[in-house]
């Protein structure tokens, strides 16, 4: 097994796992409604604030109509569709092989839907400032049902922790799983980034595309030799390699669309590590700042803005944690001619792109040795990018001009050949207002 093999953890593939026996839950109509997402500024609660003064109506005719009205109404594109079916939370009831999860994104929100589960969805918000937040929202069954919208702090004892660098956030898991879909986790998984090769990857997933002989985890579950003195764990990967169409696995007409790109995939391993360290580096900052400060009105000298002493130590921390993910420092190197990808999701993932006058973006695909052609993380633009205390960002941007500009040779950002450099700093000079220009 691989060092990143992880041997005792809870269920795989958590993204998006509430636990929604004690989600708190208030109805649309009702003045308690506002307790639910006070404070709060992300997609998700903003959505409930404009359906509260009848700026937005979701469609519960059926719960597809309603799943495709709230994904209209946070603009996460049908194209981003990703299926797991390992069992992950308390409805593995009803997550099979045959009844895989769906999963949705895009740079701000995640939602988790799975059918038959009683009218209930899962949705994540990005809040700039405050990091994930995490929501349930029922699905009307009733003519005259509203939703409700809740939230559960329970869902913490999965989504906070080591592997979330501590702070509440998303993961991407890979595991074996038997032919219910529940996790075989004696026998290790892993934790799927942009740095971990295929071959741990997607491990209860169902995968749709092309990636020739570079054999991923999905589509397959795993099966145990019983008469090996000891434990034998055996995967078919050619069995479930380079699936084009689903349907001999589930029934299509389930779900929104009939794929789980494995493009939509490798972007959803990058960005859930990007929002993790955004938030973990936000917070501690934040907190490194407040602990300074009380430091330094304690010993009766001036309160300064600029880290110092051990709160420059976390600031400088957390640059390098940035810098590092943001230029995809360790990306697995694609093999044999790379990946194929239906174009349906790279158009929508693209539909918000930032070009300079070139033409070229962050958001442009590479996916023959990498995802992308220019590896700087079109997440430098998202919220919580924008919501990073002022003295991190100035910190961050110095090193990455640094980087881009040539003055920084460390081996760390070899993988970045000159003309890359220069496509990358054109990109933000054009397009990212308070990037400097020197």
């Amino acid at each position: 097994m691989s060092p990143r093999s992880l041997s005792s953890l809870t269920p795989a593939l958590l993204l998006l796992s509430l636990l929604l026996s004690t989600a708190a839950v208030v109805r649309a109509g009702v003045p308690e409604q506002q307790a639910i997402v006070e404070g709060a500024n992300d997609p998700v609660a903003a959505l409930w604030q404009r359906m509260q003064r009848g700026e937005a109506k979701l469609d519960a005719t059926s719960e597809k109509t309603f799943l495709a009205s709230v994904l209209r109404e946070l603009k996460i594109p049908v194209e981003s569709q990703v299926l797991v079916f390992s069992k992950t939370s308390l409805q593995n009831s009803h997550i099979t092989p045959r009844t895989p999860r769906a999963v949705y994104f895009n740079e701000e929100c995640y939602v988790g839907w799975v059918q038959g589960m009683g009218g209930v969805m899962e949705l994540i918000g990005m809040d700039g400032e405050r990091g994930p937040q995490f929501y349930t929202l029922t699905i009307p069954t009733q003519k005259d049902e509203k939703p409700e919208l809740g939230r559960s702090e329970q869902c913490f004892s999965c989504h906070e922790g080591s592997r979330t660098g501590n702070v509440k956030g998303m993961l991407v898991r890979s595991v074996y799983t038997d032919a219910s879909g529940q996790p075989q986790l004696q026998d290790g998984s892993f934790l799927s980034t942009h740095e971990s090769p295929l071959h741990e990857r997607w491990g209860g997933w169902y995968v749709t595309g092309r990636h020739g002989n570079d054999l991923h985890m999905g589509n397959v579950t795993a099966t145990v030799d019983e008469n090996s003195q000891t434990r034998d764990i055996r995967l078919d990967r050619k069995a479930g390699a380079n699936v084009l169409d689903l349907s001999p696995y589930i029934d299509i007409r389930s779900y929104l669309t009939g794929s789980s790109d494995l493009v939509a995939l490798m972007v959803l391993e990058h960005q859930c590590t990007m929002h993790n360290l955004l938030t973990a580096a936000n917070e501690q900052c934040r907190q490194a700042m407040l602990r300074q400060h009380e430091f330094q009105k304690a010993f009766g000298e001036k309160v300064t803005d600029s880290p110092q002493g051990s709160a420059l130590g976390v600031f400088n921390s957390h640059v390098d944690k940035l810098l590092h993910h943001l230029l995809f420092c360790g990306e697995y190197e694609l093999k044999d001619d790379g990946v194929e990808g239906a174009v349906a999701f790279q158009d929508a993932f693209r539909a918000n792109r930032k070009e300079n006058a070139g033409g070229r973006s962050l958001k442009d695909f590479q996916l023959r040795t990498r995802l992308f052609k220019d590896r700087c993380s079109y997440m430098i633009y998202s919220n919580s990018f924008e919501a990073l205390p002022p003295q991190l960002k100035t910190m961050l941007y110095t090193r990455l001009l640094a980087v881009l500009n040539g003055t920084d040779a460390s081996p760390d950002f070899a993988h970045l050949s000159a003309s890359e450099r220069e496509n990358i700093l054109s990109i933000l000079r054009e397009t990212k207002k308070d990037f400097p220009r020197q």
